[in-house]
């Protein structure tokens, strides 16, 4: 049995609602960051949580957990694993273990910036082997013709290596308050806006959009 999702063409493969695929993604997400804000009070009211370490550690650990269940989540939804989502599992979950084991929270603010940085690399390096990843990402939400999926593939690989720097410049010269509001309520924002600004793009290379252009044209 074929553990990983199959390729986006690939008439075997079952889709997922975007909207539960979004949800399932941004959820873990969001756990991180109301886990941090009441990580004391969790602390006080469950003691056994403060070992985990102060509040951003112990968000680490729910994130971890978030994240486990998100992909769980997949695999009973569609018998098998997201990649890219199980690629930021990986991540998290390697990251995730240092911070904890060692108590460092520069693995916690640096995860982002490896995940983004891993997607624009992975992106960038499909289309120098000839090969469009980013419909694994979209799955089954557009359907663009080979060239469309290029240019996008490509903008997005850019944008995943912008938002891998913006992370490390966000974390290093800013507080900790500040770099956990920008993970959550700035990082979506940006991307929102990027993924909107790509519609005139999608719009123009639409496979569902040719038969009616076409038709005009007779």
């Amino acid at each position: 049995m074929n553990i990983l999702e199959r390729d986006p063409s690939d008439p075997r493969r079952k889709p997922m609602n975007p909207g539960l695929k979004f949800l399932l993604e941004l959820g873990p997400g969001l756990v991180f960051f109301f886990t941090t804000i009441r990580g004391e009070w969790l602390a006080e009211k469950f003691p056994v949580l403060s070992h985990l370490g102060e509040p951003i550690l112990i968000a680490t650990a729910f994130f971890m957990v978030a994240t486990a269940l998100s992909l769980s989540a997949s695999w009973l939804l569609t018998r098998s694993l997201p990649l890219m989502p199980l690629v930021s599992a990986i991540v998290v979950f390697v990251f995730g273990a240092l911070a904890l084991y060692l108590q460092d929270k520069t693995f916690a603010f640096m995860k982002p910036t490896i995940i983004n940085a891993l997607f624009g690399v992975t992106l960038l390096g499909g289309l120098a082997f000839g090969r469009s990843l980013l419909g694994y990402v979209f799955d089954s939400a557009f359907q663009l013709d080979a060239e469309g999926w290029r240019k996008l593939t490509f903008r997005w690989g850019l944008f995943f290596l912008f938002l891998a720097v913006l992370n490390e410049v966000v974390w290093r010269n800013f507080s900790e308050a500040t770099w956990l509001y920008f993970k959550v309520w700035g990082t979506i924002p940006i991307t929102l806006l990027f993924t909107f600004s790509q519609m005139p793009l999608i719009m123009r290379h639409s496979l569902e959009e040719k038969p009616k252009e076409e038709k005009a044209g007779n």
